[in-house]
């Protein structure tokens, strides 16, 4: 029996909200109908708000490794685009895929072996790539003449404290204005800290207490929601536009929680020196002198609390992890009725417990225990460990064995060929390009594929590296214990 699968893929939240993808959905099934196919829900790979700029994606992750393992005879899609928007990925994906035996078929275009065929969908993918860089230029270059023009509608939103009037609302042009509750507690929170010199956690309270819902609609407050309005100079009267930027995807020590392995997009965001922002005037909500006083009070409070005397109270925390709901345990002292601590014992208590943090309702029954019980426990296997060394001396040796089982430097050497032979394919490339020899079409596509096996073999050149300064730190190690 001929085993088939679909690929669906939008890229922006906006299209994964307004469930774009199921019109591709809906076209690929009664396609795979018509031809008498039986689609089982096993092999309907859909990737809901990721970018067709990045590889990496859990549906296509797992239609790969489904393909390599020759379980599928037949991908359907809508378009090549829906594959990648890069047409270095889109080649690499499809050689993958023939060679794993899986016949693609496009919604949009026939595929057959002619030549005239395999032009075709090269072209298609270069068009999509090369639509994909303009639709942003022009974006961009739109938005930063739209923001120097003064138009609200560049930032797409209001922050608490206004409402937004979209063009079509407001005569043509978009707007702010002004929201009667909300800017009532903006302007308490600026006062509380420009005058009042309150604290941002002393902030949170009073709105708790005060039912005050945050912006969200949470019966309480966080601190960085705080830090967030106090920062934001829209307050004063100008709204900034361009505060943050797009950079490379900076590396992750672990996935973030309640979220999946692969980011959906693959690049990060960072901060904007002020002097580049662009300010679009806007209702004022606080006045300058107090918006300023109100910078000063958090840069007071941020020294305050880098030099407030804490000590290290409990030794465990942060480091103890929950196995039920993976969340860390932090030292929590114990208070009698009367509100005051105890200062002879404290628990260590599991975050997922705490019901303020989610909502109202707590996550995690696991029970909390004593601070000394633990530590002592944990002090009494160290001390068993430095009396037994011969067992830290196993355990650094099994790791430095699976290491040395690798041929590393065979490795390292291959690669080092592998990097110098296509450095040297990639000049001699750009010549023949500059000298004539070669036209555009054909240079381009394969300056993108030496490119992208040059990144490969680069990333697995540092992974060598990084495995060969674990194994010398282990074998340092393994010295000092004999």
């Amino acid at each position: 029996m001929t085993v088939v699968a679909l690929y669906a893929r939008v890229s922006s939240d906006k299209q994964a909200k307004a469930d774009t993808i199921a019109s591709q959905i809906v076209a690929l099934e009664a396609h795979i109908h018509s031809e008498g196919y039986v689609l089982a829900d096993a092999f309907r790979f859909i990737d809901n708000g990721y970018s067709g700029s990045n590889l990496n994606r859990p549906a296509l992750e797992q239609l790969r490794d489904k393909v390599a393992g020759g379980e599928i005879d037949k991908i359907y899609l809508h378009s090549p685009d829906r594959l990648s928007r890069r047409y270095a990925y889109q080649m690499i994906l499809l050689e993958e895929f023939e060679k794993g035996g899986a016949e693609v078929i496009f919604l949009n275009c026939q595929i057959t072996d002619s030549p005239e065929s395999h032009l075709l969908l090269q072209m298609q993918g270069m068009i999509a790539e090369y639509e994909r860089a303009k639709i942003m230029e022009r974006h961009r270059r739109g938005k930063i003449h739209a923001a120097k023009k003064g138009h609200i509608n560049v930032l797409g939103g209001a922050p608490y404290g206004y409402r937004y009037i979209d063009k079509y609302t407001g005569a043509g042009q978009a707007l702010y204005e002004i929201h009667e509750a909300e800017s009532v507690v903006v302007q308490r929170i600026f006062a509380w800290i420009g005058q009042e010199r309150l604290s941002i956690g002393e902030v949170c309270r009073r709105l708790k207490e005060e039912n005050t819902c945050s912006p969200t609609g949470k019966p309480y407050w966080d601190r960085s929601v705080i830090w967030t309005l106090l920062k934001n100079p829209a307050y004063k009267g100008l709204a900034a536009f361009g505060k943050t930027k797009t950079t490379a995807i900076l590396p992750r020590i672990r996935p973030q929680k309640h979220s999946c392995v692969q980011p959906r997009r693959n690049y990060s965001v960072s901060t904007v020196d002020k002097e580049n922002w662009i300010y679009i005037p806007v209702p004022v909500l606080v006045n300058e002198d107090l918006f300023e006083i109100a910078q000063e009070q958090l840069n007071e409070n941020k020294k305050l609390a880098r030099t407030r005397q804490r000590g290290a109270s409990y030794l465990l925390q942060g480091l103890v992890v929950c196995q039920c709901c993976k969340y860390a345990y932090y030292g929590k002292p114990v208070r009698n009725k009367r509100g005051e601590k105890i200062d002879h014992y404290a628990y260590y208590r599991c975050i997922g417990t705490d019901a303020y943090r989610f909502g109202g309702n707590r996550i995690c029954d696991n029970k909390q225990i004593r601070t000394d019980t633990l530590e002592m426990a944990v002090w009494e296997e160290i001390k068993y460990l430095l009396q037994n060394p011969d067992r830290l001396a196993q355990e650094y040796q099994c790791r430095l064995a699976e290491i040395e089982n690798i041929p590393l430097e065979q490795k390292s050497i291959t690669l080092e060929k592998q990097i110098s032979k296509l450095q040297q394919g990639i000049s001699r490339l750009i010549d023949g390009y500059t000298q004539g020899y070669i036209n555009k079409e054909e240079f381009e596509p394969r300056i993108k594929t030496m490119k992208q096996h040059l990144s490969n073999y680069e990333e697995n050149k540092q992974k060598i590296f990084d495995k060969k300064r674990v194994k010398n730190e282990l074998t340092l190690i393994m010295t000092c214990l004999e």
